[in-house]
């Protein structure tokens, strides 16, 4: 097992280089990149100014002028002005360079610096990093410490009131979307129209370090039970009813009727027997559970709540095109679903012994 989770990390390197390569040309291909973003202030700055003639401070050029360029929006302005503006974002480079460069500084964790937040964009993750962390691991918790248990009560008494009640709540839960659902939390128990009881924004109340250690931790539960229960509610359906299902498959076949012939209990072959198969393709939808929560899935919750998280940071690098945020955040994002699919067959083995992963290679 040892040698192939070694094969698997030493895959991650050219995983990640087609990632990054993939996604550097679709970007470089889109059109209204930091230069036209740059260029169209400048000219909406000229056209304030009734498009009389000007110099920006410090930049070395003219607004106007008979020059041309090959950007949009780009024709009447200085070409010395153009090309002072692609070397302060580096597209004075051409773009193998330029993708070589930001290579040789991902080696040493070195995502640069924000085009429009001032900021380097390491310490900008590390500032969202506990939003998303927060969000994404105790919803996930949450979703399969009810799910299964659920699930497996499901499927001992399928086909009872219970199963049809409980069936009946997880998919009404399933068809409202989390964003509506958050907006109805926020109306009822956040000061909406109804009782003032959660704080509406934040991670933590402003006095949150002059607090308790038992202080702290009830302020930051506090705040995160709106989020947590909008970003829940929705997926306990997908993993319950896969539990159920899972789990009816196995009761069903022979080795579990061998079991019971042998006289043992039905908690002896449910979790003796039945549990080990069944989990399989639970821990298969882990990782993309995980990840689902963790960035994409929390991204509306973050808006609502005022929560200001790696999903919301990487929506809004992209829509203004601050490319080493984006890159920073995708190389994040890639190399932690590559580590949490290694984790998932790690688990595989854990749960079933009998799967052996370097034996099938």
């Amino acid at each position: 097992m040892l040698a192939y989770i070694l094969r698997r990390l030493l895959l991650i390197v050219p995983t990640l280089f087609g990632i990054l390569l993939i996604n550097f040309i679709i970007i470089q291909a889109a059109p209204g990149g930091p230069v036209d973003q740059m260029i169209a202030k400048l000219e909406g700055v000229n056209a304030a100014a009734g498009g009389a003639t000007g110099r920006i401070a410090g930049s070395g050029g003219e607004l106007a002028s008979s020059g041309g360029s090959h950007y949009r929006g780009g024709q009447g302005l200085d070409p010395e002005l153009v090309k002072e503006i692609e070397r302060m974002y580096g597209f004075d480079k051409p773009a193998p360079e330029r993708f070589w460069i930001m290579l040789r500084n991902y080696v040493h964790l070195d995502f640069g610096t924000s085009f429009f937040r001032d900021a380097k964009v390491t310490d900008l993750i590390i500032e969202k990093l506990p939003v998303s962390i927060s969000l994404g691991l105790w919803s996930t918790l949450i979703m399969y410490l009810v799910s299964i248990p659920l699930g497996i009560a499901k499927a001992v008494r399928n086909g009872s009131q219970f199963d049809i009640w409980t069936s009946s709540a997880i998919i009404i839960g399933y068809a409202i979307p989390a964003f509506l659902f958050a907006i109805l939390l926020v109306v009822l128990f956040a000061g909406g129209s109804y009782w003032d009881w959660f704080p509406l924004r934040g991670l933590t109340s402003n006095d949150f370090d002059e607090l308790s250690t038992f202080g702290k931790v009830k302020d930051y539960f506090w705040h995160l039970a709106l989020p947590i229960t909008a970003l829940v509610i929705g997926n306990f359906a997908t993993i319950t009813l896969l539990t159920k299902n899972s789990f009816l498959d196995e009761i069903g076949k022979q080795y579990v009727v061998t079991a019971r012939a042998k006289g043992l209990t039905e908690r002896q072959v449910l979790y003796g027997h039945v549990f080990r198969n069944a989990m399989l393709l639970i821990i298969a939808g882990l990782p993309s559970a995980l990840l689902g929560v963790f960035f994409t899935g929390s991204l509306l919750i973050e808006v609502i709540f005022s929560l200001d998280g790696l999903g919301l940071l990487s929506f809004e690098s992209a829509l203004n095109r601050d490319y080493p945020v984006v890159f920073g955040t995708l190389f994040i994002f890639t190399l932690f679903g590559l580590i949490m699919k290694l984790v998932s067959d790690v688990l595989y083995t854990l749960v079933d012994p009998r799967i052996d992963f370097e034996n099938r290679e």
